[in-house]
């Protein structure tokens, strides 16, 4: 492996500097700022109670995919990694163009997302007005990221480690709730309900906006080091760290505030802290409101990576490929995927967004599936792969990734009358 990626376009490279756990907190830092800090009371008002076990059945579902991401990043370690699997198993390059565009769609979509649910935690602050703190937001994030991998990445890290310290604090707050919850585990169990499943299900679709992130490291792979054995560790680590926060915080939020306030609360974390009283409430905002800051900014960053890898593999314009000699970033790519992300997060509303990022994701994530499915069955990949898995992985995902697709056409097309 040498030390920089090659680069077809200039002599420039990125900067190889990621080490195994910078790039799981990587990831853990989009996953929490985008799942907890902004859509569990969205998520509430479709689950109930049934939170909890709404992430859990997101986090199966997203398990065997994230196993198949985790050996390909392993086989192709390259930047828009999608795209280069999907190129790599089907050779075709209009195929690898809509799956490139797919993966670019959430990432913008999901940085969209983030930063609308920004502004709830500020308002805890001061009354904003919302367009204005969503350009902000979004122009600083995209400078930090035009400035250099370190300082974007460097600031990602630091910053997850605050969102870690939020998410213990509402923990720690609620153990008093955790620890009911044996005597209370019925009300977690739901009935054998043809209409109580469905609504789960449904909530389980929104719950897997909050698991993704784990993908986005991928596209980091050109900045690794030892990337196909890191990423590979990265991948399950991240995933196995943010499911069980999940499981924890989802517990204790419908342990502590009445179902009614949780569904309304445009800034639950402070709620449920303002409720056990464990830390001052404005700590908790600052903190959300920190998080929240992560998100947009890992997302900017994967967006403008898998603009980069595309101009690099010759399916978009090439000056998209291009990385500036001094900042060793994609300054095109940044720019660009920078005033998309503004343009939608001023124009839509938050749910929508996250149900389009996830809808789109679970496309994504069936076509990776796939590619790999088809690199397993050729024998001549598998002898050059440092982690292969068994085949049932990538057929379950798979499988998985479409029946939820199905779920959420259901639901958006009114074809179950429970809704």
């Amino acid at each position: 492996m040498t030390e920089n990626a090659e680069s077809p376009h200039n002599s420039v490279a990125l900067k190889r500097s990621i080490s195994l756990w910078k790039i799981v907190l990587y990831g853990v830092g989009t996953m929490l700022g985008a799942g907890i800090y902004v859509l569990i009371s969205k998520i509430a008002g479709s689950a109930g109670m049934y939170v909890p076990l709404a992430f859990l059945i997101s986090a199966s579902i997203v398990s065997f995919s994230a196993f198949s991401y985790a050996e390909l990043s392993s086989r192709l370690p390259v930047s828009a990694g999608e795209v280069a699997y999907v190129h790599a198993a089907f050779n075709r390059k209009s195929l690898s163009i809509l799956v490139g565009l797919a993966v670019l769609t959430t990432g913008i979509v999901s940085a969209a997302t983030i930063s609308r649910g920004f502004v709830g935690y500020l308002n805890e602050f001061v009354a904003v007005n919302s367009a204005a703190a969503i350009t902000v937001l979004v122009l600083s994030v995209g400078l930090l990221a035009a400035f250099g991998v370190d300082a974007a990445v460097g600031a990602v890290v630091a910053i997850t480690f605050v969102e870690l310290t939020g998410v213990l604090l509402v923990i720690a707050g609620g153990a008093a709730e955790l620890v009911t919850v044996p005597l209370r585990f019925t009300e977690f169990v739901p009935p054998f309900d043809v209409g109580v499943w469905m609504t789960i299900l449904f909530a389980s679709f929104l719950a897997f906006y909050a698991y993704i992130g784990f993908e986005d490291m991928v596209n980091m792979a050109e900045e690794v080091t030892d990337v196909e054995r890191t990423m590979p560790r990265a991948i399950i680590l991240a995933l196995a760290i943010t499911t069980t926060l999940y499981i924890l915080v989802s517990l204790v939020a419908v342990l502590t505030l009445p179902m009614d306030q949780l569904i309304h609360s445009q800034a639950p974390f402070t709620d449920i802290v303002r409720e056990h009283g464990l830390v001052p409430p404005w700590l908790i905002s600052a903190i959300s409101l920190v998080a929240v800051l992560n998100g947009v900014m890992v997302q900017v960053v994967m967006a403008s990576r898998i603009l980069y890898g595309m101009g690099r593999q010759g399916i978009a314009p090439g000056i998209l490929g291009d990385v500036h000699p001094r900042t060793q970033t994609p300054l095109w790519a940044t720019g660009i995927a920078t005033i998309t992300v503004l343009v939608l997060a001023l124009g839509f509303p938050i749910e929508s967004l996250a149900r389009g990022t996830s809808f789109v994701m679970l496309c994504v994530f069936t076509m990776v599936n796939a590619a790999l499915i088809k690199l397993k069955r050729n024998p001549a990949p598998d002898e050059l792969a440092l982690i292969c898995y068994p085949l049932f992985i990538p057929v379950l995902g798979a499988i998985l990734s479409v029946l939820l697709l199905l779920m959420e056409c259901i639901r958006h097309l009114g074809w179950y009358d429970g809704l």
